[in-house]
């Protein structure tokens, strides 16, 4: 067959066009390798230990034994009674509670902290590095940990700085600073606010001698300024822009993100429409980067209404199932918002009680492993159909659908949901394929 076109004359295109393809997929370069938490537990930093992450994970146990103390007693309280899988998920949470119950800390100087005078934040910044050290040399730190500053506007920003420069500073010269450091700024309404966190972290690592690249931070997506701004345009995807590469995460703000659209308290939920547009808008503006998306908390806390007094009469049986009720609805509720988060893409969200901890694995892993072995058939299959594909010659264009089942089982098993042996079995994939984490690529080794 004849053709009309002279690629010759296209060259000025076509390397304009290679330039800019290349410049996409420098900007895209799809989800990293490295491990992303499941959560993020903030907690006021007046209150941080070396010893947190093992105390928090003490009272998370103490509450599932009292509350929950069986699988039946958990199926119950969270409605999945008939979940097929409903003992492994109870052996695996209380697995995890033991073994690793908080896998992201984030030590707060904002909302959990509060406004105090500047002597007394000194001092619990001090405090803070203190126990961080400790915690590293102890080895009782979260996989990953960080601390979250005030805003950073013209009212606070040079206590941020000055809490961050101290927090930072004592790490230093006590020996490092502890892997997966990361640093939360919330309240973002104008670029300029990453600009100057940019040029911050930069003249911390110069003055400190640490490699260029080694403080990142999160943004905190909790402004209607953030989504849309007075031009028109999404501050998102300049965030990345303008990070100089430390952009870590994006972290959804559920209550600040509602009150400033003027949702009343009583509607202000993980659920509600707005919120979900929010993160929406999210997912569009970072999909195919490397930023990690996280979702936010419930507030409403699994605790008791009755509590025994010290050397009082021990609690009645009313009172008893009135506490059980209390923590058993407030269970519910973070379950089915954790559930939500999943449902819409959202693999990471914020805790704030310990107690959540038994709801946030419960929902992972009774997300993860609901018909985890049709998954695993139709990944198997999948593979060798695109296989025999690649092989004769043919078009195979469904490989986002195979790689989302890929990542599905990746996600499962960074969650601790399902273990690698349990994945490899299910797929027939092997250990280098899976760690590969590329459904492409698997089909090119095949061939």
């Amino acid at each position: 067959m004849s053709t009309s076109l002279d690629l010759g004359m296209l060259d000025e295109a076509a390397a304009a066009l290679r330039e800019a393809n290349l410049a996409f997929a420098v900007a895209h370069p799809g989800e990293s390798p490295g491990r992303q938490p499941v959560h993020t537990v903030y907690g006021g930093a007046q209150l941080f230990a070396a010893d947190s992450v093992r105390k928090l994970g003490g009272v998370a146990l103490r509450a599932m034994d009292q509350y929950a103390p069986d699988a039946a007693a958990l199926g119950e309280a969270l409605d999945i009674s008939s979940h097929p899988v409903l003992a492994t998920i109870d052996k695996r949470v209380r697995d995890k509670l033991t073994r690793e119950p908080i896998e992201d800390f984030r030590i707060d100087f904002e909302d959990g902290y509060g406004n105090r005078p500047d002597a007394e934040e000194d001092h619990h910044a001090g405090m803070v590095a203190s126990e961080i050290a400790k915690g590293m040399r102890d080895g009782t730190l979260s996989p990953f940990i960080g601390m979250r500053v005030k805003p950073l506007n013209d009212e606070l920003r040079g206590r941020a700085v000055r809490t961050l420069d101290l927090v930072v500073i004592a790490l230093v010269e006590a020996g490092g600073l502890p892997e997966g450091w990361i640093v939360t700024i919330p309240k973002i309404t104008i670029i300029q606010q990453v600009v100057y966190t940019v040029a911050v972290l930069k003249q911390l690592e110069r003055t400190l001698g640490l490699e260029h690249g080694t403080l990142r931070f999160e943004a905190m997506v909790e402004t209607p300024q953030i989504i849309l701004d007075s031009s028109g345009t999404s501050l998102l995807p300049r965030l990345l822009d303008a990070s100089d590469g430390r952009l870590r995460g994006a972290h959804f703000g559920t209550y600040d993100y509602t009150a400033s659209c003027n949702i009343t308290a009583a509607y202000q939920r993980m659920g509600h429409p707005a919120c979900d547009f929010a993160k929406h808008f999210m997912q569009v503006a970072f999909a195919g980067t490397d930023v990690w998306l996280s979702d936010g908390a419930t507030n409403v806390m699994p605790v008791p209404i009755h509590r025994e007094a010290s050397g009082g009469p021990p609690l009645s049986d009313t009172q008893r199932k009135e506490n059980a009720k209390s923590v058993h609805a407030a269970w519910k509720l973070h379950f089915e918002d954790v559930r939500h988060s999943l449902a819409g893409g959202f693999y990471q969200g914020w805790d704030l009680h310990p107690a959540q901890l038994v709801t946030r694995y419960a929902a992972l892993y009774s997300f993860f492993l609901e018909g985890i072995d049709a998954a695993g058939a139709r990944l198997r299959n999948f593979v060798s159909k695109a296989a025999q594909a690649t092989l004769i010659g043919d078009v195979f264009d469904d490989a986002a659908t195979g790689q989302g089942l890929l990542n599905f089982f990746l996600r499962g098993i960074n969650s601790g949901a399902i273990t690698e042996d349990e994945a490899l079995k299910m797929t027939g994939l092997t250990p280098g394929e899976f760690r590969g984490r590329s459904f492409v690529k698997i089909l090119r080794a095949r061939k």
